[in-house]
């Protein structure tokens, strides 16, 4: 069985590499425009996106899919019933430090795996609490360009370390791909341990 990640998130990239699993990037060109409000649903509909992207592509080419199992993923931050996802721009990334210190929020992560012609997708929430943070350690933080591609405007595994209080919940949920999440699914909807996809497994 062959693992394909579908994302180009250096993180997701990280976290597969610690675990010891072997896999390929295949970047997804879906359409991440989406009307959901509810954060749970919304990742677990852009996860399905970007890997039904990615195996409709793979069979436009030809490639026999039959031992291969497509991972992708999505990240939201969500404060109350406003989702945040990743900044526009710094300017908005300040915005978004500005409403997130010194108060609580969730992150949902949804993960969909596809094999063959069936997907099984899954979201996981993680409360996070920011300490607070003053105008000049926004900026010094937005300045360093670590928010530019994060959602919420932050990596907590990174330099935003420093300001996060504590988490209640997955903390590889935060960072973008929660691996308990991950390993349940592929187990219940594929029975597949993802630890048998290891080199010399």
């Amino acid at each position: 069985m062959k693992l394909i990640l579908a994302s180009g998130s250096p993180r997701r990239r990280e976290i597969l590499t610690n675990l010891g699993i072997p896999f390929e990037v295949l970047t997804s060109d879906a359409d991440e425009n989406c009307a959901l409000t509810d954060p749970a649903a919304l990742v677990r509909e852009l996860a399905a996106r970007k890997g039904t992207a990615v195996r409709d592509r793979l069979l436009a080419e030809g490639a026999d899919l039959r031992d291969t199992l497509i991972l992708a993923a999505d990240t939201v931050v969500a404060k109350g019933s406003t989702i945040l996802g990743k900044p526009a721009d710094r300017a908005d990334a300040v915005r978004m430090l500005t409403d997130l210190s010194g108060c609580d929020h969730a992150v949902y992560s949804g993960i969909a795996l596809l094999c063959g012609d069936k997907i099984a997708t899954a979201s996981e929430r993680t409360a996070v609490h920011v300490a607070p943070l003053s105008a000049e350690e926004i900026a010094r933080y937005v300045a360093t360009g670590e928010p530019d591609d994060k959602a919420g405007g932050y990596a907590m595994q990174g330099l935003f370390a420093p300001y996060i209080r504590g988490i209640e919940g997955c903390y590889f949920n935060v960072v973008g791909l929660p691996v308990h999440a991950m390993f349940r699914l592929a187990k219940e909807a594929f029975d597949l341990d993802l630890y048998d996809l290891r080199s010399g497994a």
